[in-house]
């Protein structure tokens, strides 16, 4: 016989792996050229922003030098229409000026000046107002072209910072393609065969990615603990369930599903073969019995309750959380009381035993 014990249930799940970098890339150059400088190696710990590598592009050097003469020249001639807006507007205001004055004696005192010097002076200054117009319009086209050549230095020099290849992340170089002088192409040309420059892994955090079977795969929740044993250090680390694709595969009948573990101190590598403890469906203070002790007809389970008096008693129960030692005891059975273990076969309803305690042997593998 064994006592039904109030406990803590919790089923498990051990499943096999490797760690690989949460994120690895292999790093391109925007723009073609040699390289010219190049300031990390294989195991080099990069910061995010750090520039790997510094590459020399003579063409837009050249192309930038250009530019400013552009810019330069652009503003060389806005500023000569700016002076000629200012000349014909003097002007035009000194003869629109002079046909006012010209055109009010006139009215005031007809016949005292000839209506030809008027209409004279009119037309100089009509005239004027149409290149006051002209060089207003020749000002503002000049400023456009200023604009466009400074729009085009702008493009050209974010070209040109492209030569400093810096890292997107905190991580390791894990591998180098290029050496000092070399020329590498753009990883942006579809018609070249393009060779990044270095490989850059993160290593302060590690992906597990591990196939959880389909019956495990409805308990599995995000946040979810998981321990992480690296057997080649003989040490085990936190981790906990991260994403997940909420599908199972038809050919293995397993779900994707990735744990993060943070490597703080950097003793784990990639690669490295790991097993994964995964913890769900725990249980709480419940009554539990070993499965021994439960009877299975068809659809029905019960236990083989014996009473402080030693009688017998078949009793439907309600199971839920099962572990490979413990079962729990979800109604029909309270905590402290005595059921049958091991040959159950003679047991009958109603007769009289002397109930002896045992200890069953517990399940320990994986």
């Amino acid at each position: 016989m064994v006592r039904a014990e109030r406990t803590t249930l919790q089923q498990t799940l051990v499943v096999s792996s490797e760690l690989v970098p949460f994120q690895q890339i292999d790093v391109y150059a925007k723009e073609s050229g040699f390289v010219r400088q190049l300031n990390v190696d294989f195991g080099t710990h990069v910061k995010a922003g750090q520039v790997m590598a510094v590459l020399e592009i003579p063409e837009l050097q050249l192309q930038l030098q250009e530019d400013q003469a552009a810019i330069q020249d652009a503003r060389n001639e806005a500023a000569r229409y700016q002076e000629e807006v200012y000349r014909i507007q003097a002007e035009q205001k000194v003869t629109h000026l002079e046909y006012t004055r010209l055109d009010q004696v006139a009215k005031s005192r007809p016949g005292l000046v000839a209506q030809q010097e008027i209409d004279d002076w009119q037309g100089k200054d009509l005239a004027l107002n149409a290149q006051v117009a002209g060089a207003l319009s020749s000002l503002e086209a000049s400023r456009s072209k200023l604009d466009r050549a400074q729009a085009a230095q702008r493009r050209d020099q974010a070209l040109f910072d492209y030569s400093k290849i810096t890292a997107p992340f905190t991580g390791v170089i894990t591998n180098r393609y290029a050496n000092l002088g070399t020329l590498v192409q753009s990883g942006m040309n579809t018609s070249t065969q393009a060779l990044p420059l270095v490989q850059l892994s993160e290593d302060d955090l590690f992906r597990l990615v591990i196939p959880v079977p389909e019956s495990y795969a409805p308990s599995i929740r995000i946040g979810d603990p998981v321990e992480v044993r690296i057997p080649s250090l003989n040490r085990t680390f936190p981790g906990k369930v991260a994403r997940f694709s909420v599908d199972v595969r038809e050919d293995t009948r397993t779900m994707h599903t990735e744990v993060d573990v943070p490597n703080p101190q950097g003793v784990l590598l990639p690669g490295m073969y790991a097993e994964a403890t995964l913890t769900f469906n725990r249980a709480k203070n419940v009554v539990a019995v070993p499965p021994e002790t439960i009877n299975i007809e068809d659809d029905n389970r019960s236990v083989w309750v014996i009473d402080p008096s030693g009688k017998v008693e078949n009793r439907k129960v309600v199971l839920g959380v099962e572990t490979p030692n413990e079962v729990e005891i979800v109604a029909g059975l309270k905590g402290g009381e005595l059921v049958a273990a091991g040959d159950r076969s003679r047991l009958s309803a109603g007769e009289t035993v002397h109930p002896k305690l045992i200890q069953l042997l517990q399940y320990h593998g994986s």
